[in-house]
């Protein structure tokens, strides 16, 4: 079960060969293919006429009905394209399910650099701006929960790597209501994300502000930060 489930995460991020699976997972291509063909049987992988393999039109189906059932990608959805309009650059929206920050709407911006976050991916909380933001306006006790998994990976040399540390960060995040993400997953990438509450003041997300290092810095990214602020007000007041 696991094994399936790692392999449907790896064809998330775009279709492969068998040859890739089995590489990804070191496994004899034999082993794979009964895997994949397993999932293909039951609509969760589409084999596609060059080989590879894709994400199946079950799988989507299920996706798309859990997308459906969350309020704030519905609520938020004109409103991230109004602000993506204003600024150009990459919008995330993320939403905390449980004890789970995932990624449910994302507008690409105007570079074509492939970032790694996509629709219905869950989000490392400790090194990403959404995942800050929402970890800085819970309770201790949840935020003990959305972190249980945490393996601390120092993925670039930016990456918060103990829970001390994450919660000093934390604390200048709660007081400032806004946080980044400094190259902290992905050391090209940054962005300035702000939590989303509704209007009991109950959070249930938060959206960032992404750009390439390249493309544009920290600095630049604040100057939208009222828009991005501005965002967060309006959908929260249609969350209710």
């Amino acid at each position: 079960m696991q094994r399936a489930t790692e392999i449907l995460d790896f064809l998330g991020e775009g279709s492969q060969s068998l040859s890739a699976v089995a590489k990804r997972f070191d496994v004899h291509r034999s082993t794979v293919l009964r895997q994949l063909q397993t999932l293909e049987e039951a609509g969760f992988v589409l084999r596609r006429g060059n080989g590879h393999y894709s994400i199946g039109p079950k799988m989507i189906s299920i996706a798309q009905q859990a997308l459906d059932s969350l309020d704030l990608p519905s609520v938020a959805h004109d409103e991230i394209r109004k602000l993506h309009a204003r600024t150009g650059n990459t919008i995330h929206l993320a939403q905390l399910v449980e004890s789970t920050v995932m990624y449910v709407d994302k507008v690409e911006g105007q570079d074509s650099v492939r970032m790694y976050s996509r629709i219905g991916k869950t989000v490392l909380p400790h090194c990403t701006g959404v995942g800050k933001a929402i970890l800085s306006q819970i309770s201790e006790a949840r935020r003990d929960a959305v972190l249980a998994g945490a393996e601390w990976t120092p993925f670039t040399e930016h990456t918060v790597v103990s829970r001390e540390a994450l919660d000093e960060q934390l604390a200048v995040i709660e007081a400032q209501g806004w946080g980044v993400d400094d190259g902290e997953f992905e050391d090209f990438v940054n962005c300035i994300a702000v939590p989303v509450s509704n209007t009991s003041a109950t959070i249930v997300g938060a959206i960032s502000l992404t750009a390439i290092k390249a493309v544009a810095t920290i600095e630049d990214l604040k100057v939208y930060l009222e828009d991005i602020r501005s965002t967060a007000r309006a959908i929260s007041r249609q969350l209710g």
